[in-house]
């Protein structure tokens, strides 16, 4: 079964969640969006939970001539996170996409100042991060933003996604505490064929939804006028 829209997703990934908030299994959550497709799901979560709603920039690395195809991601500063078997089927070296890194890397950086301006990022430790997207496809950037935040201690790393590639939720499991899929579809193939709207989310968009939950540069400034 397809899903609308990113708005109806999120609020059937909501409903679930709740679920699980009842049951004790979500204290103290904050949900976190993976930008761009993942703002407008996770709102709508947020919005079930009654959590903070931020972003987690993360910029996947595709393969040489097929971009969409994710075999890495960068997070932040820290290293970037291939798939390994990936690398080694395409005969690709880590060295040989240093170029393809620094690229996303400054897209990364980019975005996150347009994102969230001097704000710093939210503080994780002792929480409960449920990590949304839009769907996992190679998972190269969930991976990596599951490794970036586990660094930081939290009580509990959820991912939390409508759609999947059955594969990549089952390895999932070994990067979060637990992993929230509502379709793993068997003839998966891309994330956008189990959507009937997936247009992409524009960075105007995303900066509309974080000022609503007052996490945009733009809100910033205007509350502390």
């Amino acid at each position: 079964m397809r899903f609308h829209d990113r708005r109806t997703a999120g609020r059937e990934l909501g409903l679930r969640l709740m679920e699980w908030a009842s049951d004790g299994e979500l204290p103290h959550p904050v949900v976190l969006a993976l930008p761009r497709g993942g703002v407008p799901v996770a709102a709508e979560v947020a919005q079930a939970l009654g959590a903070p709603l931020d972003v987690l920039v993360a910029r996947k690395v595709g393969l040489p001539g097929r971009p969409e195809t994710g075999i890495g991601a960068v997070v932040d500063d820290d290293p970037p996170v291939f798939d390994q078997r990936a690398l080694e089927t395409a005969g690709l070296s880590e060295d040989r996409l240093a170029r393809d890194v620094a690229r996303e890397r400054a897209e990364l950086r980019r975005r996150a100042l347009l994102y969230r301006g001097d704000r710093s990022t939210p503080r994780v430790g002792d929480r409960t991060v449920v990590l949304v997207d839009d769907g996992l496809a190679t998972g190269a950037t969930a991976r990596a933003a599951l490794r970036h935040l586990r660094q930081s201690e939290p009580a509990r790393l959820i991912l939390a996604v409508p759609v999947g590639a059955p594969e990549t939720v089952a390895e999932m499991r070994s990067e979060a505490d637990a992993v929230l899929c509502l379709r793993q579809p068997p003839d998966f193939r891309a994330v956008g064929l189990w959507y009937d709207d997936f247009d992409q989310v524009g960075d105007d968009q995303v900066i509309e939804v974080l000022n609503g939950y007052g996490t945009s540069p733009s809100s910033a400034r205007d509350s502390a006028r």
